[in-house]
This record gives C-alpha cells, sequence and structure tokens, in this order.
C-alpha cells in the first residue's frame, strides 16, 4: 500500500497548514472586527481632555451588531464618545474616522447660546444643558450660534475641546451625522498603558 502524498512530502503538508492558519487568522480578524471591536487612534486636540493626540482606543462593535441583527438602527446614548466614518471623507484631505460625544439625539432641538448648549426634547421642554450629565467637561466656551433640529436617523456631535476651531463637529460644518456611520461606542483607552481608562 502506497503512502499518502503528505505523508510522502512533509513540507508540503507543513505548507498547508501554515496556509490554513492564515485564512483563519483572516477571517477570524475580519469577522472580530466588523462585529465585536474595533481598534482607533486618536489623532488632534478636538477630545482634548478626554482624550489626547496618540491615544489608543477600542471601540465596542457589539451593541450596533445587536441592533442590527434586529434589525434596528443603533443610536448612541446622550453623552457618550463615539466613532463614526466621516460623512464628508476625502482620501488625504480629512481624517476617514471622527471621535465625539454625543449631544442631540434625532428628533431634538438643539441651541447653542452665548456657548453654553440646550437641548429640548419631550420629556424636557423647557431644555436642559447636556453638559451637566458628563463626567468629563468640556473645554470652551463652545464657539458659533446655533439653533437646529436634529433629522431622524442622525445626531449631533461635538469635541470636547471646544476652543476656537480646535473640534470640527456639528457645529463648526460637519454637520449632524447619519447613525449608519456610527462604528460604536468608545469602551476603553488601552494607550498610553499607564493612562488606561473605561468609557
Amino acid at each position: 500500500m502506497q503512502a499518502s502524498y503528505l505523508t510522502r512530502h512533509p513540507f508540503a503538508k507543513d505548507v498547508i497548514n501554515v496556509v490554513i492558519f492564515v485564512v483563519l487568522v483572516i477571517i477570524g480578524t475580519t469577522f472580530i472586527n466588523a462585529f465585536v471591536f474595533r481598534s482607533f487612534n486618536v489623532v488632534g486636540p478636538s477630545m482634548k481632555e478626554t482624550l489626547h493626540s496618540g491615544d489608543r482606543l477600542i471601540v465596542n462593535r457589539l451593541p450596533v451588531t445587536w441592533d442590527k441583527l434586529r434589525n434596528r438602527p443603533y443610536v448612541p446614548e446622550r453623552g457618550q464618545v463615539i466613532v463614526f466614518l466621516n460623512p464628508k471623507y476625502i482620501p488625504g484631505v480629512e481624517e476617514q474616522y471622527i471621535v465625539k460625544r454625543v449631544i442631540g439625539l434625532p428628533g431634538e432641538k438643539v441651541v447653542l447660546d452665548n456657548g453654553v448648549f440646550t437641548v429640548y426634547n419631550d420629556e424636557f421642554p423647557n431644555g436642559f444643558n447636556p453638559d451637566d450629565s458628563f463626567d468629563d467637561q468640556p473645554l470652551g466656551p463652545a464657539s458659533h450660534e446655533i439653533i437646529t433640529t436634529v433629522p431622524d436617523g442622525h445626531l449631533f456631535v461635538t469635541g470636547d475641546n471646544r476652543v476656537g476651531n480646535n473640534s470640527y463637529d456639528s457645529r463648526s460644518g460637519l454637520g449632524p451625522i447619519p447613525i449608519y456611520d456610527v462604528v460604536g461606542p468608545v469602551s476603553v483607552r488601552i494607550f498610553p498603558f499607564d493612562d488606561l481608562r473605561f468609557f
């Protein structure tokens, strides 16, 4: 009885095993990035002092995946720091992904007057300052005067560094961002290692 090809050629067996391993790693990494979590670097000062340029973040994809499985859009909570696809992304000109804080939810009226945000909705018809509920207080006062209603399927977001033009966000040209562009909420800062933080 003749030995099998792989028995007679152990090197070929090793090559096939390595190829299978690499393919499984690629499939596993793609699955994790698409449905479980993704990693991003912070670029720029727009989220200072909450986040700094060079911070490495883990974004939790599970809430987005879970809502997609239930055939409904994922809507983050007010105050969450999220990463989303830049709706005005131009390769080589703009960053593809942006990190900001959620201020206004779909259907809410957002007013920025004298550096203070006020959000109006059915629960708070007289309005409230969303910044009062955040652990991280923004730098600034926020510039620009705004009165807008957040469209359905969109969010109003800002950076935590609202001094001057330090944050490109819903106040300053980005406009409301589509919910379907949200990658997910920031879960943890893993770098720098001495400044680990959960969100």
